[in-house]
């Protein structure tokens, strides 16, 4: 994977978009499925929050893991068991017969998707310098947001049809597939003995810089809004918009679709802006400050209009914003961190970044049940949203690569 190769590296990253569409939908489908599994095994609103947000109780906790196993072991390998894990626990999700099977079927899931971040940070920091990241960080992203965007749309209309447990099992199955052109066409990483040797900065030292906490609580205020989107969307629009399962399909996947084409637009024009004289400082934090503001103030709208194509629209706008703050988050991320801490770092911020997620659906489900309604939900989220701003901007102070003082 030597940056010198310029159309395998390429390959590379459309597998990883790949992957990424597949590891989405699988954790989106439980949220698609949610109103027909709430009827089946008669779950309240805040029991549903449990079992939405157990995938990210998993997935949070071993981002440390994941992030230490990467800066040390071939990475292949590990995203390969990764994701082997993850699709046998979609499948086994479409077996469940019981809200603890259910909720122990999305612990695993979390588990086996848990390699995602840390990996892709290590591949993107070996593959590409500092000033090429955004593109294929955004390509990768746009996989976070077309997963969600199919599993709404496809997800919805095949439950209608087949039933929810035929979507689960089918994926899970069908997404092994993917492992093949992996194993097979993705090198192994030629500098592993040198990584075993120099290991680079432990967790205490990324722990102490300001820096890991800035990009750390951002990531916190988009993963509680972003799993609160994902998580509660399609609820939202069934409940308190009354769209049919079929206009949910449809018009609750354009938020993804519209993040999706901002995600891929904004990494282009943050490498190019660079590439024009743009200083990394200037445009990473103009590109994240900009999203996560943007977002907080189209969210309200849409959550206060009684006019449901209104709303809509705002909420879609909201998106697009988010959007324009994921494109480059990873870039800023990689390019602190260096390749000697890209694996850790991630780790730490997708962990911190991850307790948003993992509180995020029960806090909606029990301001719903409480309310009776998801306003006083997106208020919070909008909150969030301008504190992680506030947090990027004062703790990140340049985008540059730490110089690190010691290693392991």
């Amino acid at each position: 994977m030597s940056p010198a190769h310029t159309s395998p590296r390429w390959g590379i990253v459309v597998l990883l978009l790949l992957s990424v569409c597949i590891n989405y939908v699988d954790r989106g489908s439980l949220s698609v499925a949610a109103p027909v599994l709430s009827d089946e095994f008669l779950l309240s609103p805040r029991k549903l929050g449990y079992l939405l947000s157990a995938f990210f109780w998993s997935y949070t906790a071993f981002q440390l893991v994941v992030g230490w196993l990467v800066d040390r072991y071939d990475v292949k390998w590990v995203y390969a068991g990764g994701f082997l894990v993850w699709s046998l626990a979609m499948a086994a999700t479409g077996l469940a017969n019981s809200f603890a099977a259910l909720f122990a079927a999305r612990l695993v899931l979390g588990i086996g998707e848990s390699v995602f971040l840390p990996s892709v940070s290590r591949i993107v920091v070996r593959l590409f310098p500092a000033e090429h990241r955004g593109l294929p960080n955004a390509l990768v992203d746009v996989g976070t947001k077309i997963g969600p965007g199919l599993s709404t749309l496809l997800g919805g209309l095949f439950i209608g049809r087949y039933g929810w447990r035929a979507l689960f099992i089918g994926v899970g199955l069908a997404s092994l597939l993917w492992l093949l052109p992996w194993i097979y066409s993705v090198p192994g990483d030629p500098v592993q003995a040198d990584r075993q040797r120099k290991r680079g900065p432990g967790m205490s030292e990324i722990l102490s810089r300001r820096e890991t906490w800035g990009t750390s609580l951002g990531m916190f205020a988009l993963g509680y809004v972003w799993i609160f989107l994902v998580t509660w969307l399609p609820s939202y629009l069934i409940n308190e918009r009354n769209y049919s399962v079929e206009q949910m399909a449809v018009f609750g996947s354009l938020p993804f679709w519209g993040m999706a084409v901002a995600s891929l637009t904004g990494g282009w024009a943050s490498d190019l802006w660079i590439a024009r004289g743009g200083t990394p400082t200037r445009v990473r934090k103009t590109f994240a400050g900009t999203g996560l503001i943007l977002c907080a103030a189209l969210m309200l709208p849409a959550a206060f209009l009684m006019n449901p194509t209104l709303s809509l629209g705002f909420l879609i706008a909201s998106c697009v914003s988010l959007g324009i703050f994921t494109s480059n988050v990873w870039a800023i991320t990689q390019t602190l961190a260096g390749p000697e801490a890209a694996g850790k770092w991630t780790g730490i911020q997708n962990f911190i970044g991850n307790l948003g997620a993992v509180i995020s659906p029960m806090t909606a489900g029990w301001i719903a049940q409480q309310t009776r309604s998801f306003v006083l939900a997106f208020v919070v989220a909008a909150v969030i949203l301008v504190l992680g701003a506030t947090c990027y901007l004062l703790l990140v102070p340049r985008v540059e690569p730490v110089a690190w003082r010691k290693s392991e």
